[in-house]
């Protein structure tokens, strides 16, 4: 069985003047119910993350300036936008989701959360829209409960992982692959176990060529049991941010062959959306809801 994390608080907006594309949360459940991929059994609402979660991946400072709202401006300067207790909560929920999501995946192959892949978030740092960083927060859970040995963090959005990079340094059991834009945010990178930067204008060809390489290169090398995939679907051709050149059936394409190795190597997979900032939002969703068909089309 299918299963999605999403809450309405998802889709919260922004402070007026720190709006980006939040209402893709609302609309990619709706789509996927329109369609009848999935039915309301599928979506689950997660609950509050505990402290003690957090605390495995955030520093505690950091933390506690997160929840007291006492994060100083130059902080929330570099984060994207001002912090407020909704915004506080909603990354909780995300992160919850994940950790949900991540056992759904042991159970039944690969599972979803509608949101997070807040992937630029550092032990003791929020960046780029991400205060918490989910995945980051669920393979510690996994690894601290005896749930995985060795996990693999497979990360598709345009923009590194900068934060899943500096939160795993030195940490064997965790593999981090980033495929990314050269040219584009972060601009002061971290260093992955495995990073790929992309030239600007790198299209379907170039960036499948090497995915393949490289999924199969690093299934060899670190023989994971679990792993995390972040979708990303700022890498299109029509994305005012990426600088990338992917077409939505390279996109598309992207998503079957990183599922494909997962189900070939018979490792579960939870999956994160990360970005996506094309100019219509059909583009957006529909780009997002072709990961769930894929996944769908695979696994069920």
């Amino acid at each position: 069985m299918l299963k999605i994390a999403y809450h309405p608080i998802f889709s919260h907006p922004l402070p007026e003047g720190h709006r980006f594309p939040m209402v893709k949360y609302e609309l990619i459940p709706e789509q996927l119910l329109h369609e009848g991929m999935i039915a309301d059994a599928n979506l689950f609402a997660p609950e509050i993350l505990t402290e003690e979660n957090i605390l495995t991946t955030h520093a505690a400072d950091y933390w506690i300036d997160l929840k007291n709202l006492t994060l100083g401006a130059r902080e929330q300067r570099r984060i994207g936008f001002p912090l407020t207790s909704l915004l506080v909560e909603r990354e909780l929920r995300i992160a919850k989701g994940t950790i949900d999501g991540a056992l759904f995946a042991m159970k039944y192959g690969v599972a979803f959360n509608v949101a997070g892949g807040t992937h630029h978030a550092g032990r003791h740092w929020g960046e780029g829209f991400c205060l918490l960083n989910d995945q980051a927060i669920a393979a510690n859970y996994l690894l601290n409960n005896n749930l995985a040995k060795r996990i693999l963090i497979i990360d598709l959005d345009v923009h590194q992982g900068n934060g899943t990079a500096q939160i795993f340094e030195g940490e064997s059991r965790v593999f981090t692959f980033s495929m990314h834009g050269a040219d584009n945010f972060p601009f002061r990178k971290e260093q992955s176990d495995l990073d790929i930067a992309l030239p600007n204008g790198s299209g379907d060809e170039v960036f499948l060529n090497k995915l393949t390489d490289a999924l199969a290169s690093v299934f060899d090398k670190h023989r994971p049991d679990f792993v995390f995939y972040l979708s990303g679907v700022d890498v299109l051709d029509t994305d005012k941010l990426g600088k990338l050149a992917l077409t939505k059936k390279g996109c598309k394409k992207r998503d079957q062959l990183v599922f494909e190795v997962c189900i070939n190597h018979q490792v579960p997979v939870q999956v994160s959306m990360g970005g996506g900032y094309s100019a219509n939002i059909n583009t957006i969703v529909d780009a997002h809801c072709n990961t769930f068909r894929t996944a769908v089309d695979l696994y069920f």
